[in-house]
């Protein structure tokens, strides 16, 4: 049924493996608009996320009104992913731990919203010296688009056992794709979503979710037989 006995794992981008709030902060910052806290970031409906919280709404949707006005923004945010945006701590030994790995296919989805999404990956993953070609794959889902559909997608062209693959994700619709697809989810808490918000509002269960970008690290590993206990018991 299955073509190989390999693992897979699934990265998202933004706010699982980059560090999308500050990115999108800058290049706000940059239009004279305030994207406010994390943390009332992290508890904002979608469609309220980038257009900032009650004290910063107002200003906010006057200088993103017109179409010139939101284009000269995606060029902003594109300049900060591709030459200041970070990964997450821990974030670059991972994947690099997960490429070299011979029993393992690991790639990156993302929706990211700049100019050429794939293109801003490639450069961002380039600066923390991560070829982005050394990946197994590389997907882009636009916006509007539920993820389920790519990650199943990914799965069956490698010919991976759904019970051997692997959604690491930072939303509620992560965990509901993951779980569309056959797939196990790995949530985070850190990214777009706050933990109350996961657990309280969407039911994710506590004990799939990491609260930092260490604790996925260990986690991924742990789950792929890759992680060094001993090592470990050192530290």
């Amino acid at each position: 049924m299955f073509v190989n006995r390999k693992r897979l794992v699934i990265l998202d981008a933004d706010g699982t493996t980059i560090d999308a709030y500050s990115a999108i902060d800058q290049a706000f910052s940059r239009h004279g608009m305030a994207l406010g806290d994390e943390e009332r970031f992290q508890k904002r409906r979608h469609l309220f996320k980038y257009l900032g919280g009650l004290k910063e709404f107002p200003a906010n949707l006057k200088k993103q009104l017109g179409k010139q006005k939101r284009k000269d923004l995606i060029v902003t945010l594109t300049e900060v992913y591709r030459e200041e945006a970070r990964l997450y701590p821990g974030m670059t030994d991972l994947i690099r731990t997960l490429i070299a790995a011979p029993d393992v296919l690991v790639g990156v989805v993302t929706r990211n919203i700049t100019n050429e999404p794939l293109e801003t990956m490639r450069r961002l993953f380039a600066r923390h010296d991560i070829d982005i070609d050394a990946l197994d794959f590389l997907a882009h889902v636009p916006l509007g688009e539920e993820k389920t559909a790519c990650f199943r997608a990914t799965r069956i062209e490698h010919g991976i056992n759904p019970a051997r693959a692997y959604v690491c994700g930072d939303e509620h619709k992560d965990y509901l794709a993951a779980l569309k697809a056959g797939m196990h989810p790995l949530i985070v808490s850190y990214g777009f979503e706050d933990y109350k918000r996961l657990t309280k509002k969407f039911e994710v269960p506590e004990d799939i979710i990491s609260r930092t970008p260490e604790e996925l690290s260990e986690r991924v590993l742990h789950a792929l037989d890759l992680f060094d206990s001993s090592a470990a018991e050192q530290d």
